[in-house]
């Protein structure tokens, strides 16, 4: 008898934890991991595989940053670390813009933190798909820049203030999840 009292319960407290395992799925990001690799190398695999490296670090770099971490800056002329995340969500919105239709937010409301970086990844995902599926980037030249200003424009400038995020967030006393792999695009076990 004592059995079966026990066992009443459990059912409701697995259907709840079902449901939040569920909603935790469908939330869940891109870049966690970065994607399986193409299987032969052309301009525009290459260049997707490119941008999946910025969105893994991008997505680690950014993962469980606190207030006090988003506000934190090095010095009166520094920018914090919310304004460095602004300035990739920029950049990443540009590269974007500049390979699709899909111009990135054009809306001037306040995204929340969690916002803006959901909004970041799902533009690097966006173009690291485009950019897959192209053989020639020429096609992305247009009459102010070729796509090769794209690379060393803000795809790089977007990767070097991934790292300045890393760097500051390590002096605001969050440092960077020390499992991350950045060679292999997954946590180490």
């Amino acid at each position: 008898m004592e059995l079966k009292k026990i066992k009443k319960p459990i059912l409701p407290i697995a259907l709840m934890l079902t449901v939040f395992v569920m909603a935790q799925q469908d939330e869940k990001l891109p870049y966690y991991e970065i994607p399986q690799h193409a299987e032969s190398y052309t301009a525009g695999t290459v260049a997707s595989r490119m941008v999946d490296g910025l969105g893994f670090r991008y997505y680690w770099a950014t993962e469980g940053l606190r207030p006090e971490d988003l506000s934190y800056k090095p010095s009166e002329t520094g920018r914090t670390i919310e304004e460095t995340i602004d300035h990739i969500f920029g950049l990443c919105n540009f590269i974007l813009g500049n390979i699709s239709e899909d111009k990135g937010r054009s809306e001037k409301k306040e995204l929340t933190f969690e916002e803006r970086r959901k909004q970041t990844l799902l533009s690097i995902k966006k173009a690291s798909d485009i950019l897959r599926q192209m053989e020639d980037l020429s096609k992305f030249d247009n009459d102010r820049f070729p796509f090769w200003n794209i690379i060393n424009g803000p795809i790089a400038d977007a990767l070097w203030h991934c790292g300045q995020v890393v760097m500051l967030r390590r002096a605001s006393g969050n440092p960077f999840n020390s499992k991350v792999s950045v060679f292999f695009g997954k946590l180490r076990e």
